[in-house]
């Protein structure tokens, strides 16, 4: 028996992947999650064969948790419906078996499982040619001191907490996220936050 654990932040999604993993003769479905925290507390307790995680999660991102996986005998699934270089890149390293658009047909999902346990690793096609196809696009075009801010940014700090940190005057912080907005292209701090996130730049 093939032992899973499902981990997507959208209930009505969890249910519908658990319901029907485990309708395969030879596949149990022992635990599900809503974030990747949650995924990695019941690999730990569960110690499944699988663990099938969505990339987009709160707490913990699916990246985040194969990263904290990476290692264990669980074998991991990424299910995304986003197909950007800086993903595919993390899971790469994060040594993810499989790496799946979320909207594949269940039979896609089930056949993968089986090759994955037999040993191979399944990469949907379409999300390997984006991520070699983006390669002009996978420098960080911030400078240290540009990724060092918004890294605090990140953290919720604001402005004037950043300032004091870095010995930099407010005015200077501002300056500094507009030109990161400039460069990535972004409207806002959540945007930039949220780019630089998904091209696996923070360190």
């Amino acid at each position: 028996m093939i032992r899973i654990v499902i981990a997507e932040d959208q209930g009505m999604m969890l249910g519908a992947l658990g319901s029907l993993l485990n309708m395969e003769e030879d596949m149990e479905v022992v635990g599900m999650a809503k974030n990747g925290e949650e995924a990695v507390a019941l690999v730990n307790a569960h110690d499944p064969d699988i663990c099938i995680l969505d990339i987009e999660m709160p707490v913990k991102t699916g990246l985040d948790a194969a990263e904290m996986l990476r290692g264990k005998d669980c074998k991991i699934i990424i299910l995304t419906t986003f197909a950007r270089a800086g993903y595919f890149e993390r899971a790469r390293k994060a040594e993810v078996r499989g790496y799946l658009l979320k909207d594949s047909p269940i039979e896609e999902l089930v056949s993968s499982i089986h090759a994955i346990m037999a040993g191979r690793r399944i990469y949907a096609p379409e999300l390997v040619d984006i991520a070699y196809g983006d390669d002009d696009d996978t420098e960080n075009p911030l400078t240290e001191r540009e990724s060092q801010v918004l890294g605090l940014v990140a953290e919720g700090k604001t402005t004037k907490e950043i300032a004091g940190e870095l010995y930099l005057t407010p005015g200077t912080v501002r300056n500094y996220i507009s030109t990161i907005l400039d460069k990535l292209g972004v409207g806002n701090r959540i945007e930039a936050i949220s780019r630089f996130k998904e091209k696996g730049w923070f360190k």
